[in-house]
């Protein structure tokens, strides 16, 4: 053995391993797929080489004078021989084993004489080529083709979509079966009778799953509902039935108290662990936050954790004479130790998922095929971690690049490859599910809770090619989209609190790594244009994703209008990039804000002093890289028409990481002066069938 051989096979394997580790743990590059076979095989072939020619650790040891007497007659004479001999030799010597080197050859792979030690790097390195090959492997043959589930999506005060996959089990091309609902009373039990619902037509060309609208409920109301055979014989899936609660009347101005969750980005066993290639640990911490299994497993606010209120916090965020014109945000807790937050009260409502569902490009691409996309998506709810929250929880969602191929661009082109089969597996599983589009066939929507708002955006399907064209031309959304999302902020001005617009890409420009040409950076022209529309609308709040990091950023508007926050959260159970960092601290675009300071002189007399600064057009409020499985946890309270707030809790592999307040603007609520308004489209529905015609009174 050469020591340039045994070097080379120690930094090989050291090369190896640590590719491995950034491959299944902090990254999962698809360049790395080829480089990791590619580096243990180097290693294999120069193993042999790099074995030491001994097997032992050896001494050379001189053996001492030996005098041998030899005694004979010659001639009646007695004669004495003396032999002098002097011999060296070389004797193998057993020595202890030095636990020092011992886990130097273990950790570097550094050639050892000890055969045990070889083999054990050797079974090392297999091992972890084995769990890559699993990472990279399962995806494609766990088709979790009997997968059977169901969920809840868009809920309204009087009807909610529902989502079922029954494949048959027999050979058969299509399965009937009916679902059946009835109301739960406020005790959380029943006693009603079971009342038959749509009846589910699933077939083998929609992969057994299909979305029906269940409707004719009332607001504010809990249901539950099973699946039926044709039969009526109740099917053994679920065990138990799903409940939902139907949405409050958003034309009765009462109040809003409720939280929902906001995240992006998820990929099962990422970061990986060896035969875990179902779960998905994020929704295990997430349903083990919402829906602790004891009391003492409550999470709670520490006393001294609870938001202050006091009066030299507000002034140091925002001066007294800006609060009456704009948002406030206040950061109240900024945690950098484990903490416990409060068991949300009221409930979580519903969560939003904010595209990359699915990873279908990496870290293998299997093709433009429409089965390998619906196998990614059988996978992710045949995860026994997100059934602990689809079966208690609706979600609604929105889609980005993930879901088709990296860094899609549509050109509102949806013949464009890979769209199509991407599309379509998407709107089975996901897209059905949530509201319905202003414009049939769409995946942008809209949808209220209460007197809050939301249009979810579609970024992808329309965004222009960057590289070519008129810069001033390109558009992210496309002109019917656009014109929708112009329509609903006219539309919600007035008869909302709080707006919350979903774009699955940041809004802002500061971010770098792929951000001038991922976000909303490269489109310059829309985005100002639509910027200065949000600034004349109060209480925006944009919730966006993608970027596998968290960051709060305010959108100054200066001197007139209000100001527009973004909130960006990510990943959701998938990787963060450690060490470095992407998110500038604010733009370079500037405008003037005029202050007003209070001056005491020495007359005892005040005066108030303007003067124009100049601040950020945009500006990081809190940033925070770390962490694997993050989440938004907001809740939204207009109980009180003079102080509406959004309280934002960021968690963070499971705990609490920063906590900040929104203070909205009072909004004079247009109230309708139709009876109409005020009376459920189910209560109509009854007065239909007794013969009355309710449209001559509303």
């Amino acid at each position: 053995m050469s020591a340039s051989t045994a070097t080379a096979n120690s930094a090989i394997s050291t090369l190896y391993r640590i590719s491995v580790y950034l491959f299944l743990e902090v990254l999962p590059k698809s360049e790395l797929k080829y480089i990791i076979p590619a580096l243990y095989l180097a290693y294999a072939a120069t193993l042999r080489a790099a074995t030491p020619l001994f097997t032992h650790v050896v001494a050379i040891q001189e053996e001492k004078l030996l005098v041998e007497e030899h005694q004979s007659e010659n001639n009646g004479e007695l004669v004495t021989d003396v032999i002098v001999s002097e011999t060296t030799i070389v004797a193998p010597l057993d020595e202890p084993l030095d636990w020092r080197s011992a886990l130097k050859s273990i950790v570097f792979s550094v050639p050892s004489p000890v055969p045990a030690l070889r083999y054990a790097n050797l079974a090392i390195n297999t091992l972890l080529l084995l769990a890559v090959a699993e990472f990279l492997l399962v995806p494609y043959f766990d088709d979790a083709s009997g997968v059977v589930f169901t969920r809840v999506g868009a809920l309204s005060p009087d009807a909610a979509k529902i989502v079922v996959r029954y494949p048959p089990t027999t050979n058969a091309t299509e399965n009937l079966v009916r679902l059946s609902w009835r109301q739960v009373n406020t005790k959380g039990s029943t006693d009603a009778p079971w009342r038959e619902g749509p009846l589910v037509n699933l077939t083998a060309e929609s992969d057994w799953v299909s979305t029906v609208r269940l409707p004719g409920l009332w607001p504010s109301t809990t249901y539950e509902y099973r699946f039926e055979d044709l039969n009526s014989t109740v099917l053994p899936y679920p065990a138990d039935p799903i409940r939902f609660r139907t949405f409050p009347d958003s034309r009765l101005y009462s109040g809003s108290n409720f939280r929902f969750l906001a995240s992006s980005c998820m990929t099962p066993n990422f970061p990986y662990a060896p035969f875990q290639s179902r779960r998905i640990k994020g929704f295990d911490i997430l349903a083990d936050t919402l829906w602790p299994k004891s009391k003492s497993a409550a999470v709670v606010v520490p006393e001294e954790l609870a938001p202050a209120q006091s009066s030299e916090s507000t002034s140091d965020a925002v001066p007294a004479a800006e609060s009456a014109s704009e948002n406030i945000t206040i950061p109240i807790l900024n945690v950098t130790a484990p903490v416990a937050v409060e068991k949300p009260e009221p409930p979580t409502e519903f969560m939003i998922f904010l595209g990359d569902f699915i990873y279908a490009d990496v870290p293998v691409y299997y093709g433009d095929d429409q089965e390998a996309y619906r196998r990614f998506y059988r996978r992710n709810y045949n995860s026994p971690s997100f059934r602990k929250v689809y079966e208690r929880l609706p979600i609604f969602h929105t889609y980005d690049d993930h879901e088709i191929i990296n860094n899609y661009v549509g050109e509102g082109n949806d013949t464009k490859g890979p769209f199509p089969n991407a599309s379509s597996a998407f709107e089975l599983y996901n897209a059905n599910a949530n509201f319905d589009s202003p414009v049939e066939g769409q995946y942008y929507y809209d949808f209220r809770y209460g007197d809050a708002a939301f249009f979810v955006m579609d970024t992808r399907r329309y965004r222009s090619d960057i590289t070519v064209g008129d810069p001033t031309t390109h558009t992210m959304l496309g002109d019917q989209q656009l014109a929708a999302l112009y329509n609903w902020l006219g539309k919600v001005n007035q008869t909302a609190v709080f707006k919350f617009i979903v774009t699955s890409v940041p809004f802002t420009s500061l971010w770098t790594y792929e951000g001038p040409v991922e976000t909303w950076a490269a489109f310059p022209a829309e985005k100002a244009a639509l910027l200065s529309a949000l600034h004349s609308v109060p209480n925006v709040i944009l919730l966006s994703g993608d970027r596998h990091e968290f960051a709060a950023i305010e959108f100054e508007a200066g001197d007139w209008g209000h100001n527009v926050l973004e909130i960006s959260t990510s990943p959701f159970s998938m990787f963060y990039v450690p060490f470095i960092r992407t998110l500038l601290p604010r733009s370079e675009e500037i405008v003037n804000k005029t202050r007003e300071e209070v001056v005491v002189n020495e007359d005892g007399t005040k005066e108030v002093i303007q003067h124009v600064v100049e601040v950020p057009k945009e500006k990081v409020v809190k940033y925070i890289a770390e962490g694997n499985y993050k989440w938004s946890w907001i809740e939204v309270d207009t109980r009180d028409p003079q102080h509406p707030v959004v309280n934002v809790d960021i968690m963070i592999d499971g705990k609490a990481a920063y906590k900040m307040e929104v203070v909205g603007k009072p909004v004079r609520l247009q109230l309708s002066t139709a009876l109409g308004a005020f009376v459920p489209q189910s209560f109509k529905g009854v007065l239909d069938r007794i013969g009355l015609k309710p449209s001559n009174w509303f």
